[in-house]
């Protein structure tokens, strides 16, 4: 915990010494939070964000409403630039942002309960953790070292192959983002009956670890959720 204590006090203090109303204190941390995970490596680029009972893109009947990329060229537009980012969040200051998986690191993405039993797991048998984020009540996110981005360019395989129905006996209620895909980063929005978010569990800074060392944890948690939960939907977004 020690390392979320100090990442938590670092972006306080951020925005204490600038000083501003609430509104501008907010707007620093969210900034703050972006640029933390732009050092971390995460590639980001610009969401949608939830307005009123839909998204704030031009799409009606939005299915995956604040949880998508604004571009259809976020993958070549994502970016780790931190002017970038500034002028991103400064020019929309409303706008979610998503990062790239498969380029410099993936994400495991299972159901919160499961997760949050799998994080347990793991810490007690002193394994590695690196980056989580909790997505709503629903999802949590483990961020990890990619497997999308192999020597040999014929090995690498698309995100959609993980998620199709066929695989989910295998790993029930998990979805593994590498190439072609992504996630939200926090801070960020989500549509809901309450105000609900994306926040970090354990701090961007942490080291990415090999998801071979966490995906037996996952896939265990995940089995005996989907054993107590048989009706729940094994498909996370983004949808496509």
């Amino acid at each position: 915990m020690e390392r979320e204590s100090r990442f938590s006090q670092w972006l306080r203090r951020r925005s204490r010494s600038a000083g501003g109303g609430a509104a501008e204190d907010a707007a620093r941390v969210r900034e703050n939070l972006l640029l933390a995970s732009a050092a971390a490596g995460f590639p980001l680029a610009p969401a949608a964000h939830p307005e009123g009972y839909g998204c704030s893109c031009e799409r009606i009947g939005c299915p995956t409403p604040g949880r998508h990329p604004l571009s259809f060229a976020w993958q070549t537009q994502a970016s780790t630039d931190p002017e970038q980012i500034e002028r991103w969040a400064r020019n929309r200051p409303q706008a979610n942002f998503i990062t790239a998986t498969g380029l410099a690191h993936d994400v495991l993405d299972v159901p919160a309960e499961a997760g949050r039993a799998a994080l347990e797991r793991l810490e007690t048998a002193a394994i590695e953790v690196g980056p989580v984020a909790l997505s709503g009540h629903d999802r949590m996110l483990f961020f990890t070292a990619t497997r999308g981005t192999p020597a040999d360019e014929d090995e690498w395989w698309p995100c959609e192959l993980d998620c199709h129905p066929e695989t989910m006996d295998e790993h029930p209620g998990l979805r593994w983002h590498c190439r072609g895909s992504y996630v939200l980063v926090p801070p960020a929005q989500l549509l809901g009956e309450v105000p609900l978010d994306v926040s970090w569990v354990r701090a961007p800074e942490r080291p990415l670890p090999d998801p071979l060392t966490l995906l037996e944890a996952l896939t265990d948690a995940c089995a005996a959720y989907a054993d107590e939960k048989p009706d729940h939907d094994p498909a996370p977004w983004p949808a496509r």
